[in-house]
């Protein structure tokens, strides 16, 4: 059974850091793509950041230059490093896997963690 569970969210002030985790079992994590989306009240999940079985990285324009996506296949976890945090930046963030073979694409997600930046 795949199972993602994050951790790291919270309440901090604009121009603070959070460090998101997410840590997976129940699947071949050095073989699935990794990633974090958020969802802002009213508004559809955006991406934020992903990185490719192999290391590639991508991030929204929004999160470009604060945002720093990481891996560690060793222990089977993904890191969303969030610096310079803004109150937009205010979400529910959820970790994703994805593995696609020749026949079909695998997605699982987490259950989200609550990332508040205000005054």
């Amino acid at each position: 059974q795949v199972q993602l569970v994050e951790s790291g969210g919270g309440l901090v002030q604009p121009g603070g850091s959070l460090r998101l985790s997410c840590a997976a079992s129940g699947i071949i994590f050095g073989s699935n793509d990794m990633g974090w989306y958020r969802q802002a009240p009213g508004k559809e999940r955006e991406l934020v950041a992903a990185i490719t079985s192999g290391g590639s990285t991508n991030y929204a324009d929004s999160v470009k230059g604060r945002f720093t996506i990481s891996r560690d296949n060793a222990k089977k976890v993904v890191f969303l490093q969030m610096n310079s945090l803004k109150p937009e930046d205010t979400a529910v963030y959820y970790c994703y896997r994805r593995r696609t073979d020749l026949t079909r694409t695998l997605t699982s997600w987490g259950q989200g963690t609550q990332v508040t930046v205000s005054s």
